[in-house]
């Protein structure tokens, strides 16, 4: 096997990302339901309809499938899907978002709409935070009602989730914005630093860089009284919650312990903000920080359990909880090994970047169907009981973008969008 295709700055890597980007792109077109809200996605890529169609999958593909049309108006000949096919998919998730998954009488996103046309209750920041970032770069695309859709998505999360005395954001109301449930979490504030950060790039409103900023230094504080291990679960006053789900440690979005997964996607943001707001912080404290939590993450996860690969939950010693390897892990660790890489010129992210993309090559690229498994036991065998099916393509597509991206402060729409 050609081992230069992994690593970072040769001709074959590059190609190999292409490759693999193709193939997503392919894998994920059936994605759309007739109203263009996003069916779940199967392991050949079949629509499951009788799973509910989510917001925060439906944004996600809004979000590729723009960064997609935006990438292939670059591309005089494109191999794989063209442009105009691209862009209609975009459209069609942005028509998704302004229709049937929105809620015309309360305000804001269902958290999505059953099989038999139920809607899903709760009003959940995760999935709000993701509707800006599909509304950003569908903007920067030019997909119609994108403009109209981003105006509201953030001037409801303004209302109902931006706590500004905390510098925060809450988690999860009931449908009809009435009740604020007690829980708080940083999985939806680190969408909520992606999704403002790509509001900055693609309006140029400071508002939501310093918001990104102060939500960035609450969390590395939290991090670095923590040992580098990102406490992930909170009380309503924001104090940690180290026990939280331990009875069931292996939740999708809520897991019990450390996830180290979530340390090595802080730090890419981290590392972005910091190149994006010189100006107003010390981008060598938050590099230095972000090195930490990666570091940190790929000490306790990366073959803890004798076998190669990233681990998906540890406990507050770094002891591994759950030993199954998800793909988003991997596609963000190999997207923060390349920027740590840019920003610091060290040898041994590149060589992380290398090793990760060989046991992507090896063990999680579906190489029948295009596609990565998003979910492998501790002995690399894909299993589904956390993620079943293969729901959509933001982790992965995202991973053969933001290697290449020379802009370590832009985000990735606005660096295509700037390319194009």
């Amino acid at each position: 096997m050609d081992s230069s295709k992994y690593r970072i700055e040769t001709e074959k890597n590059q190609a190999f990302l292409r490759e693999i980007r193709e193939d997503l792109l392919r894998f994920g077109r059936q994605f759309p339901s007739p109203a263009g809200s996003s069916y779940y996605l199967g392991d050949d890529g079949t629509p499951w309809t009788n799973r509910p169609r989510e917001t925060w999958i439906t944004s996600r593909m809004a979000h590729v499938y723009s960064l997609a049309a935006m990438l292939k108006q670059d591309e005089p000949t494109p191999a794989g899907l063209p442009f105009a096919d691209c862009r209609a998919l975009a459209e069609q998730a942005v028509r998704g978002l302004l229709g049937e998954l929105r809620d015309t009488e309360h305000g804001g996103w269902f958290a999505g709409i059953a099989a038999d046309g139920q809607i899903l209750p709760g009003k959940q920041c995760y999935a709000h935070a993701f509707v800006i970032l599909a509304a950003s770069s569908a903007y920067l695309a030019g997909i119609p009602g994108a403009e109209a859709l981003l105006r509201e998505a953030l001037a409801v999360y303004d209302r109902f989730f931006w706590d500004e005395e905390a510098g925060l954001a809450a988690d999860t109301w009931d449908t009809g914005f009435m009740k604020l449930d007690d829980y708080r979490g940083l999985n939806a504030n680190m969408h909520s630093v992606e999704a403002f950060l790509a509001v900055w790039d693609a309006t140029g409103n400071p508002v939501y860089l310093k918001r990104a900023g102060r939500i960035i230094r609450r969390v590395t504080g939290w991090a670095e009284a923590n040992g580098w291990r990102i406490p992930e679960h909170f009380t309503q006053d924001w104090q940690s919650d180290l026990d939280c789900n331990k009875d069931r440690p292996d939740d999708p979005f809520k897991p019990y312990g450390a996830t180290p997964g979530h340390g090595i996607e802080w730090a890419r943001l981290i590392l972005q903000y910091a190149a994006a707001a010189q100006d107003e912080d010390d981008p060598t404290s938050l590099t230095e920080a972000a090195a930490k939590l990666y570091d940190r993450a790929i000490s306790d996860a990366w073959a803890c359990d004798g076998a190669p690969g990233l681990v998906y939950t540890t406990d507050w010693s770094g002891k591994p909880v759950v030993h199954d390897r998800m793909h988003w892990t991997l596609a963000e660790a190999i997207n923060t090994s390349a920027v740590l890489y840019r920003v610091t010129g060290g040898l041994r992210y590149s060589e992380d970047y290398a090793k990760f993309l060989q046991y992507l090559d090896r063990n999680m690229l579906d190489h029948a169907h295009g596609s990565w498994y998003h979910q492998l036991d501790r002995k690399n065998q894909v299993i589904g009981t956390v993620w079943p099916g293969k729901s959509d393509l933001y982790h992965a597509v995202q991973a053969t973008l933001i290697p290449y991206n020379p802009r370590v402060g832009v985000s990735i729409a606005a660096a295509v969008r700037a390319r194009a």
